[in-house]
Formats: C-alpha cells, sequence, structure tokens
C-alpha cells in the first residue's frame, strides 16, 4: 500500500465487458500449475469472535507516520473494528470517532510469524467499502522485513482500491528500485458493477519469476523480472505473509469526504493459499 503507481496502457475487451490492463490473458492460456489447497481460514465462528488467533496478528496504533502514508485512523483489536458476523464473512469496520488522538478507527491483521508462504496462488473473496477516503486492501510483504526493511522485503498488492473509485482496483509490485511513486502496477475496472455491491475474487499465482494477478478467474496483468527497471532486483523469491485492512485518508485516497458515510466496512468470505 503505497502512494502513487505507475500506469500501464489500457486496452478494451468488449466480449467481456471489463477494462484490463496491457498483457492481459485469458486464463484458459494458462498452464494447469496443479494446485492443491494448503491453508485457509473461512471465517466460520461465532457471531462477535475476533480472527483467528493461531492464523492473525494485529498491527496496533498509527505508526510513526500514518503507516508510512499519512493515513488517519487509528488501528484496534477491538471488536467493534473487527470481527467475525457469523454469516462466515470476517468484518473489518472503519468508524468515525475519536480514539487515542485519531478521529478514525480501523483494524489491520497480518499472519506475520504464524502462517508464511512461498509461491503459489493466493486468493481472498471480498466485498469492499465505499467513499471518499476509504483505503481497503489485501497484500503480503516479505517476511525478513524486520531484518531487511522495506522495500528491500518486496510487497505484493493484490488488492488495494480507491473509496471514490469503486469499480476500479490496482495491484502492484514494490522492491529496490521500484516502490512507491516508481510501483509497477496494474488496474482492473468493472463496466457493469461495483467491488462494494458484490463479493469478488482477488488473487495472484506467484512463481520464481512471475507473478500474475486477476479478478475473479480472470487474468489482468502478468509480471516478471523483465518487468523491473534496469539495474533492479526482484526480491519475490523468498516467504512473504498476507495483510488484511482498511486505511482512512493517506496520500493514495486524498481526504476523507464530509459525504462519506461511516461506519464503512470490507466484508472477506476466505483467504485461501494454494501450492
Amino acid at each position: 500500500m503505497n502512494t502513487t503507481y505507475k500506469i500501464f496502457s489500457f486496452f478494451l475487451i468488449l466480449s467481456f465487458g471489463f477494462l484490463l490492463t496491457s498483457g492481459c490473458m485469458d486464463t484458459n492460456e494458462l498452464p494447469d500449475r496443479g494446485y492443491t489447497l494448503v491453508w485457509s481460514d473461512e471465517f466460520d465462528g461465532t457471531t462477535g469472535d475476533p480472527p483467528n488467533p493461531e492464523f492473525w496478528n494485529y498491527d496496533i496504533g498509527t505508526g510513526i507516520d500514518g503507516w508510512g502514508n499519512n493515513e488517519l485512523q487509528y488501528y484496534t483489536d477491538r471488536t467493534e473494528n473487527i470481527h467475525i458476523d457469523g454469516k462466515g464473512n470476517l468484518v473489518i469496520k472503519a468508524i468515525n470517532e475519536p480514539f487515542a488522538g485519531r478521529n478514525f478507527t480501523s483494524a489491520r491483521i497480518t499472519t506475520k510469524g504464524l502462517k508464511e508462504f512461498r509461491f503459489g496462488r493466493i486468493e481472498a473473496r471480498i466485498k469492499t467499502p465505499f467513499g471518499q477516503g476509504l483505503w481497503p486492501a489485501f497484500w503480503m510483504l516479505g517476511a525478513n522485513i524486520d531484518g531487511v526493511g522495506w522495500p528491500q522485503a518486496g510487497e505484493i498488492d493484490i488488492m488495494e482500491l480507491r473509496g471514490q473509485e469503486p469499480r476500479r482496483i490496482i495491484g502492484s509490485i514494490h522492491g529496490p528500485g521500484y516502490s512507491a511513486g516508481d510501483a509497477i502496477s496494474g488496474y482492473f475496472q468493472l463496466f457493469d458493477s461495483r467491488f462494494d455491491t458484490e463479493f469478488h475474487v482477488f488473487a495472484v499465482e506467484w512463481g520464481a519469476d512471475f507473478i500474475d494477478f486477476f479478478v475473479d478467474d480472470r487474468l489482468y496483468n502478468r509480471l516478471s523480472p523483465e518487468d523491473l527497471p534496469a539495474g533492479s532486483e526482484w526480491v519475490f523469491d523468498r516467504h512473504f505473509f498476507l495483510l488484511l485492512n482498511v486505511a482512512v485518508g493517506g496520500n493514495f485516497v486524498g481526504p476523507v469526504s464530509p459525504n462519506t458515510r461511516f461506519p464503512q466496512t470490507m466484508l472477506i468470505d476466505y483467504v485461501r493459499v494454494y501450492q
């Protein structure tokens, strides 16, 4: 989750009604990778339960600088901000409320130190929030981040969305020499629906020398070491952990509008990993 993005060229696929980035391929052209489910969280707990502590940690607070992006929320571990809804979903809720010196609360969870993965298909079925200043994301960070820092550890943004643009999601990679404003990104846009009105499946298929980005099993971007700036290092051949969060405000989405309604929720039906 960073601020600005390098934009790939677009072209229109009329037969499917999607706006896709350049290099798009039909998933039927992909080889059968023989994936098997190795881990999942289906969020099947009782209403009000927290996420499974065997799988998920909490990031608490604001970070030194609003988690690096001038964000406005305070992340908590309260069930007001994150809980199981009893219908098979995890709820992450952004609330407009004074809390610990901030005007908004939300939640951010990670599998760091608990569930870390190297290669495979990583996917989640999600319905996003909507409104100016909302920033939901499903993403990954290199498990060695405490030792080498960011962006050397690498970041894979499987899905992030500007709440004011509910039809378009972004998938990106960040690494040394191609981070923040120089991240390498692709976009996927819906014409006849919005990501806040229906669930959609966001995924990457990831190997030693490629990362493929999908929405609802439609491949919209493929990245490899050849796509990096000259002399840059591909840092996606190691273990990564998963993150889910809803940020409020920040450089990427801008200020919250007076017209943005709160609370806002992101619903996660499941997270699954295949290898």
